[in-house]
């Protein structure tokens, strides 16, 4: 996993939660990482070009209320490699379990309760970024996941 010293979190505690409140989360202490994912997946899912992260690890998010999980296979339909969690009662996507990373999470970044500490330095999966994209002061872009 990349460490990304750009994030400005300034708190030890960040919290957020879904549409309709039905589920609530806190991060405690600094993330990994804000990545940017421009993969056809997070396009589907977000319904837009690209998906914007919180990457920690799950042993740091506190959440409260019922999610529902959509298996993701890999592109050769091989293995179960991201489990996409979602309130079940707005839709609002809410983490992603990265299941080859030992316990890496990304947490959609929208759904913070500050997004202005927002502040993404990585980009990955490049490779289907859409050509109309462009986002400058990106520290590190990947073609596919690092």
């Amino acid at each position: 996993m990349i460490y990304d010293p750009h994030c400005d979190y300034s708190r030890r505690m960040t919290s957020g939660h879904c549409l309709c409140g039905s589920v609530t989360f806190e991060l405690a202490g600094d993330p990994l990482a804000t990545a940017v994912c421009h993969c056809e997946h997070c396009q589907r899912q977000s319904g837009s070009a690209f998906s914007v992260n919180i990457i920690a690890h799950k042993s740091q998010l506190t959440l409260n209320g019922e999610l529902r999980t959509y298996q993701e296979r890999g592109e050769n339909n091989d293995d179960v490699y991201v489990e996409r969690r979602f309130c079940p009662t707005c839709g609002s996507s809410v983490i992603s379990e990265l299941m080859k990373r030992d316990g890496v999470i990304a947490i959609k970044a929208g759904l913070l309760d500050d997004k202005s500490i927002v502040k993404p330095g990585v980009e990955v999966w490049c490779v289907d970024r859409q050509p109309w994209v462009s986002l400058p002061g990106m520290a590190v872009s990947l073609d596919r996941e690092g």
